[in-house]
């Protein structure tokens, strides 16, 4: 998989999610297997910029190459500009956010409600990557409704407008994540295009990524809610698509391990007050289908400081491993028992 210059190690990418896929877990999800991880997006409001939250998102010290920044907005001259301004910061990849369905974003007609304006999504495109030297890239549903499915014709759009890939959510915009997603849109934009597709939505075991790769031909999928709590996902599906065995799931005693090492990331990247609030739902993912996990996230929820957490967290994992306990996965609904 290569966009623009960057050939990535895999075609296994990390979707962008807001308020999930920060520095620390962008670098937890690389050197688990991702071939590249998209930031949280980015926005296009020059006078946020300061900010301390734009600032940790822009934010890319030590992070493995290649490193892509989703930008939003709606505004052709103000994504323009904040394409470069985090092509200054580093940014090695630009995406553009045309896929979010959240209501505060596309109530600014931004996010996938551009997909409503196929005018303006080009004059989007051509702005975009007329500002910057660097790879652009988009990222999209299959349309505003079901009534509405104009994916074809935005991919379309994009390919001429130069952007160098192109990553589909299988959903429309008024689906959110209701439903299933369907891949037969992000097949046919595979078919009409010759940029890269990267095919996106319930991707949660090695089996469907292969199947998804297989339907659709992308050339590339794209994890997100999957690998909340289960960065080790990736390498799980790597191994699977290259031998077409599984790997062993991960030990209770390595679970501790790869969470312990998170927590410090995020102290260290937020600082206590923010990094033990942000930690929370974190933890709450890892521990998901855990003996005991239920009270345990409950007493974790009222913990204010770092030593606190982490002290819990050893606890309860110690308690677990001298049960001998190990995590299986249940194939079909991507859950975690004990």
């Amino acid at each position: 998989m290569q966009i623009g210059v960057y050939q990535l190690k895999n075609n296994l990418i990390v979707a962008p999610m807001a308020g999930v896929t920060d520095r620390p877990f962008r670098q937890l999800c690389k050197k688990m297997g991702a071939g590249m991880a998209v930031s949280e997006m980015v926005t296009s409001n020059s006078l946020l910029w300061g900010s301390e939250k734009t600032k940790r998102r822009a934010n890319h010290d030590g992070e493995v190459s290649p490193i892509s920044v989703q930008i939003a907005g709606a505004e052709p001259e103000m994504l323009a500009a904040a394409a470069q301004y985090n092509a200054d910061q580093g940014a090695q990849i630009i995406d553009i956010n045309m896929g979010c369905p959240a209501k505060k974003i596309c109530n600014v007609m931004a996010g996938s409600a551009l997909m409503k304006n196929e005018q303006l999504v080009e004059r989007i495109l051509q702005s975009v990557v007329n500002a910057v030297n660097i790879p652009v890239t988009l990222k999209i549903r299959t349309g505003w409704d079901q009534q509405n499915k104009n994916a074809l014709t935005v991919a379309r759009i994009a390919e001429n407008c130069g952007v160098q890939a192109l990553a589909i959510h299988g959903r429309t915009r008024a689906c959110a994540y209701r439903g299933n997603a369907e891949y037969d849109t992000i097949a046919a934009v595979k078919a009409l295009v010759k940029i890269p597709v990267i095919a996106n939505g319930d991707i949660s075991t090695p089996e469907k990524a292969r199947h998804v790769l297989e339907y659709t031909k992308a050339d590339a999928i794209m994890i997100g809610r999957a690998a909340q709590g289960r960065p080790w996902i990736f390498r799980e599906i790597d191994y699977y698509l290259n031998t077409g065995a599984y790997l062993p799931p991960p030990k209770v005693s390595e679970i501790h391990a790869v969470l312990m090492q998170h927590l410090n990331d995020l102290y260290q990247f937020y600082g206590e007050y923010a990094g033990v609030r942000i930690a929370r739902k974190h933890i709450a993912w890892y521990t998901k289908g855990l003996t005991g996990s239920a009270g345990f996230r409950q007493k974790m929820n009222q913990l204010q400081t770092c030593e606190e957490q982490l002290s819990e967290t050893n606890s309860f994992f110690t308690e677990l491993s001298d049960h001998n306990q190990y995590l299986q996965y249940i194939k079909e609904e991507g859950a975690i028992a004990v």
